[in-house]
């Protein structure tokens, strides 16, 4: 089945038109050649009642203006704005069993039969591409927000939420993603309904709400900067590239560990005063240090970059389930050789992101960042083999806490992964962190076939190896 197109145009008098931030613009330039396609997918053990969750995702989308909104290129001004019209006009899309066994048949290949069909979907939907046109002429307007729901074998199905990020980062779709869960259960009621639903206002850019002198930098200290990241660049060693030519994707690979080994990890981070972020980013070094088979005693150089959710330092503070992309990034540089203790390395790695988050460089390389970020989307002939690849590895600050309830019982959720692309600019690794019921469940997004499923099995499975014998 063809994919939907965009809403229906409301009259002017309706609409509502806000300029994307700084930020949302290089999310914008970035989404097109594949970074930034934001999906959750959810696995359920019984077939939706689809009007009824149409109906429930009208309701977040009014709501939530921004996720209603689409996105809008202007030529003459090489700008992005979105387009906010009065109503919801999201409609479903549905495959049946026949179209769903379609998809999965071109999917699937020899080196899959481990891989769940539920995985599968995923991997589908985030290699769907709907704004790949964007940015290239004024006449096409896309919506931010698209739903399918897939129907598999024993009466299972598959619901994918799939989401513009520059509009919806990982806390926003996540919240929402709570709240649809506990609308279509209807499990408390009509009150709980109607504070579900309290209207948000379409907020601005992130950097409008810096509070005042966090993002202040001098002139030369920013050219110092600029010249610095640039260098670096130059000097910082990836993993292997295995086809640097074909067209890209992105695929997942699972870490999981069961409540035993994460319990213990979460204690030994306890005990060093460590978020898990730093152990998970010194776990992909030494693996991918190890990868290579070099000497023991020889250095490489390797890119980490940090998420951070900024809703609670910003000025005003934004609600934790504020829709939008309120997170910021610091990229950090550490030099690792064989042999390196997986403790002390997370300590380095982890200490050297906070020091700068406490100088604010979440703040003021923001800037930087986002202009690095957009040279190489333009420019992909300045990165290595002309791969996109900026680091080695990107990790969010803190994980997301999920908790199994009787709304997911009253659903029939039995598993749900969320995460985004990362085949345009970005990293080899892009780890989405998850402790669900007392468990570590990552997904581990990376582009393919610049590196294969193969060499990240084997890459992920000695990162776990590493976590569990620490």
């Amino acid at each position: 089945m063809a994919e939907q197109g965009s809403a229906a145009a409301a009259p002017p008098s309706e609409l509502k038109i806000r300029l994307a931030g700084s930020t949302e613009h290089s999310w914008c330039k970035a989404v097109p050649g594949g970074t930034g396609i934001t999906v959750l997918a959810l696995l359920l053990s019984k077939p939706p009642d689809i009007s009824l969750l149409q109906n429930a995702l009208h309701k977040l989308q009014n709501s939530n203006p921004i996720l209603k909104s689409q996105l809008h290129y202007e030529s003459s001004t090489n700008s992005y704005s979105y387009i906010i019209p009065s109503t919801s006009h999201l409609q479903i899309q549905p495959f049946d069993l026949s179209s769903t066994v379609q998809i999965l048949r071109r999917l699937k290949t020899s080196d899959l039969t481990s891989v769940s069909d539920f995985h599968l979907i995923l991997e589908h939907e985030i290699n769907q591409n709907s704004w790949i046109n964007t940015g290239t002429s004024s006449d096409s307007d896309t919506d931010i927000f698209f739903a399918s729901i897939y129907q598999l074998e024993n009466e299972k199905s598959v619901v994918a939420l799939r989401i513009h990020t520059s509009a919806c980062d990982r806390a926003a779709a996540l919240a929402l993603l709570k709240k649809l869960l506990e609308l279509v259960s209807g499990e408390d009621g009509e009150g709980t309904e109607l504070e579900l639903l309290k209207k948000m206002e379409v907020g601005l850019g992130i950097e409008e709400y810096i509070p005042a002198g966090k993002a202040s930098k001098p002139f030369w200290a920013r050219g110092i900067d600029m010249v610095g990241y640039g260098l670096n660049s130059l000097r910082f060693s990836n993993l292997k590239f295995m086809d640097s030519e074909s067209t890209r994707g992105s695929q997942v690979v699972k870490l999981q560990l069961n409540k035993e080994e994460t319990d213990r990890i979460l204690d030994g981070c306890k005990t060093r005063d460590i978020k898990l972020c730093g152990l998970l980013a010194a776990a992909g070094l030494i693996a991918a240090h190890s990868s290579k088979g070099l000497n023991e005693n020889q250095w490489e150089k390797y890119a980490i970059v940090t998420l951070i959710n900024c809703r609670s330092i910003l000025d005003p503070v934004l609600s934790p389930d504020f829709p939008g992309f309120y997170h910021s990034a610091i990229l950090n540089t550490h030099d690792v050789k064989g042999g390196d203790d997986l403790w002390e390395l997370a300590k380095r790695s982890y200490t050297s992101f906070i020091n700068a988050k406490n100088n604010n460089k979440h703040f003021t390389d923001m800037g930087d960042l986002n202009f690095l970020m957009c040279r190489a989307i333009d420019n992909p002939g300045l990165t290595p083999s002309s791969s996109l690849r900026t680091s080695l590895i990107s990790v969010f600050e803190d994980p997301v806490i999920d908790t199994s309830s009787t709304v997911h019982q009253e659903i029939g959720l039995e598993d749900f992964i969320g995460c985004a692309s990362v085949h345009g600019v970005g990293p080899s690794i892009a780890i989405f962190d998850t402790i669900r019921d007392g468990q570590l469940d990552c997904a581990c997004v990376y582009p393919f076939p610049l590196h294969t499923r193969e060499q990240m099995q084997e890459l992920i499975g000695e990162m776990k190896k590493i976590l569990v014998d620490c």
